[in-house]
């Protein structure tokens, strides 16, 4: 094998992998990223999309912040799809109403970002979507980025050889990391030090801090409609209640007991398969829809139509579609923590660093996170 050398060497070519190189890139470093598959296939392209600050809990909130900024510095330098709609919370229950209401009385930082609540009446100017009948109120963030992710990702690779000669080596898998040596199945490389971000696969290179990490793996399941034609745009990225059970800066509000209490009652099925729905758009106007939450170390390859189909009656309860057929439905897997950490960062050697862990907002914080492990 030949020899190479660089100063800094990432493992895994998905966004927590791509904000490590990016980070180390920018601080004048020499990089070489490694990806084993020939393209990113995992849980980076297989999300909404959504730059989603609102829903982290204080001190994550500002790293989103950080994130989302990071992006629109990469849609600058390209043309990468980057939409500044922020998002809308929508209510039709007073339990509701009464978390988004305490959620802005006791979360400054939000407010101070243009969080607001919204009548009925001011919904429907900002979204042609939303159903207005039985809606009581909504909650206006305007921090929600949207990307396609199935763009972004490839995107934010070629932005970092073109702009900050990070070497990318997609299709090269890491057999082994023994500083100063890294070898892949093809080449060899001495470097100085390596992040290790490869999601689910880091099992394989660090078995002791994956057993002992208490990390898991969640399954979702997501759908994607036809284009909606003519131009057609969604707006605001939607949520409603639900969503408010799932998201950790909601999780200090009093007022979210009583909620729980009625979700559980009414709608255990979703309750047991973590079942929330968020919506956004792609560059090409498909609408994502989704999603369900299974945890578990192993899950199976199949996916639950009465999943698929909650999922969409409870979309069909606050939102309609001009094109609702469906084109595309599937499922994805991302690494989690159960114990409520936001992130995993471990040092099982002297000049390796493992990150992972982030769980649903790797787009939402990996690129705040580099630059916080980069320091």
């Amino acid at each position: 094998m030949n020899m190479n050398h660089a100063e800094v060497a990432v493992v895994g070519g998905g966004i927590v992998g791509l904000a490590h190189a990016l980070a180390a890139a920018k601080r004048g470093r020499k990089v070489i990223l490694f990806e084993r598959d020939e393209y990113a296939v995992g849980a980076s392209i297989r999300n909404f999309g959504l730059v989603w600050p609102v829903g982290q809990p204080d001190g994550l909130y500002e790293r989103a912040l950080a994130s989302r900024r990071i992006w629109l510095d990469l849609a600058e330098r390209s043309g990468l799809w980057a939409r500044q709609s922020g998002s809308l919370h929508v209510a039709y229950a007073e339990d509701e109403v009464a978390v988004l209401d305490e959620f802005l009385a006791t979360t400054p930082a939000a407010s101070e970002q243009g969080c607001r609540m919204l009548t009925p009446e001011e919904v429907g100017k900002e979204s042609s979507v939303v159903r207005t009948d039985g809606l009581l109120a909504a909650m206006w963030s305007p921090t929600e980025l949207n990307v396609d992710p199935r763009q972004a990702i490839p995107m934010v690779a070629e932005i970092l050889a073109r702009d900050f000669g990070v070497e990318m080596r997609f299709g090269h898998a890491v057999r082994s990391i023994n500083l100063p040596t890294i070898e892949t199945d093809r080449e060899s490389w001495q470097v100085d030090e390596v992040y290790v971000c490869s999601g689910n696969e880091f099992q394989a290179l660090y078995p002791e801090v994956f057993a002992s990490s208490g990390i898991r793996r969640c399954k979702l399941q997501m759908l994607r409609t036809a284009p909606q034609r003519g131009g057609w745009e969604l707006g605001p990225a939607l949520c409603a209640g639900l969503t408010l059970l799932h998201y950790g800066s909601f999780k200090h509000c009093t007022s979210l007991a009583a909620l729980r209490e009625r979700v559980e009652a009414e709608r255990p099925f979703f309750v047991e398969h973590g079942i929330h729905v968020l919506v956004s758009q792609t560059r090409y106007g498909e609408v994502t829809i989704g999603d369900s939450h299974a945890y578990g170390m192993t899950h199976d390859p199949f996916e639950r139509e009465d999943v698929n189909a909650a999922i969409l009656e409870y979309f069909a309860t606050f939102a309609e579609l001009p094109t609702p057929r469906i084109d595309e439905r599937w499922h994805g897997f991302y690494p989690s923590l159960p114990d409520g950490r936001p992130d995993l960062i471990a040092r099982p050697e002297p000049g390796v660093t493992v990150v992972n862990g982030l769980g649903g907002a790797g787009m939402t914080l990996s690129f705040g996170l580099a630059e916080e492990v980069l320091g």
